[in-house]
């Protein structure tokens, strides 16, 4: 589906953007919450290309609004601590918030369908 491409997109862009403000994280945090942030956005990016994949997306598509909202914690917890200055954090937060709504409306699609 095109949606799934476009959502697959933006994930891919957030994911460039979250590399490049994570190797400012300072050295003793680089292999913890650093670590996390990038499995979690790894683990977002495979639970995407799963869901274009499956007939049944229900659980899958859980799974995907969990992993983004773990996502967001972890990065506002980069911030809390200082690790990521505000307004990178605000301008990741707009790509989390964009892929937040493109994956509820996919959620809504998916229960009208059914």
């Amino acid at each position: 589906m095109q949606s799934d491409f476009v959502l697959l997109q933006k994930c891919s862009d957030m994911i460039e953007y979250g590399y490049t403000v994570i190797r400012q994280f300072p050295k003793s945090e680089r292999h913890v919450l650093s670590a996390e942030i990038r499995l979690s956005m790894l683990n977002l990016q495979r639970l995407i290309i799963v869901c274009g994949k499956k007939y049944h997306k229900k659980t899958t598509l859980t799974d995907l609004d969990t992993e983004l909202e773990v996502l967001r914690a972890r990065v506002r917890l980069a911030q809390t601590l200082k690790f990521l200055p505000f307004r990178q954090y605000e301008h990741w937060s707009v790509k989390l918030h964009e892929l937040g709504c493109m994956i509820g409306a996919w959620i809504k699609t998916e229960r009208s369908r059914h």
